[in-house]
């Protein structure tokens, strides 16, 4: 449980515009062959780039209206950076959505695959859990695959303690 303790003892937000990170010294660099990596929380992601970096993970196209208004509705949106000299790259991106007093919900978590592996996508959902720990947002829940239910549980994520089953609607 250190993992969460480390989040619910501190509240620093994550600063709205693109800040660098010195967490990842491999990606620290200052140029076009050492890249940098940064967090942001602003909402103005190019939907392209996010289409892309969704297509990386073989992520099903979905309609970019739609992912549009889902961005511009949810509670928080923290997206990851890869910067060479002057170029940028997304490699990352969550968001959450919020009753804006108790429970916050995490969606949509992707990091590219060239940056898997590496701790980044630990520092993304790290990122996502501090901030919405800072808006005193006390029970964050998540949707995960079968194949990523470790990577959750490594970061302190446990199925239902209550042994609830969650329901789900679809359309026909």
């Amino acid at each position: 449980m250190g993992f969460w303790k480390s989040l619910f003892a501190t509240s620093d937000a994550t600063p709205s515009k693109p800040a660098p990170t010195n967490d990842y010294p491999e990606f620290n660099g200052t140029s076009s062959t050492n890249p940098r990596i940064f967090f942001s929380t602003d909402r103005e992601i190019d939907l392209y780039d996010l289409e892309e970096l969704c297509d990386a993970v073989g992520w099903s196209r979905r309609p970019l209206r739609k992912v549009k208004k889902a961005i511009q509705h949810s509670f928080l949106v923290v997206s990851m950076w890869e910067q060479r000299g002057a170029q940028r790259r997304l490699v990352g991106f969550s968001r959450a959505t919020s009753d804006h007093a108790f429970n916050a919900t995490i969606w949509d978590v992707v990091v590219h695959p060239d940056y898997q592996g590496k701790g980044l996508g630990k520092a993304l959902m790290k990122q996502v859990i501090k901030k919405l720990r800072s808006e005193d947002i006390s029970n964050i829940t998540l949707f995960a695959d079968p194949q990523v239910i470790d990577f959750y549980r490594g970061l302190g994520f446990m199925p239902d303690p209550e042994g609830i089953k969650g329901m789900f609607w679809y359309p026909d």
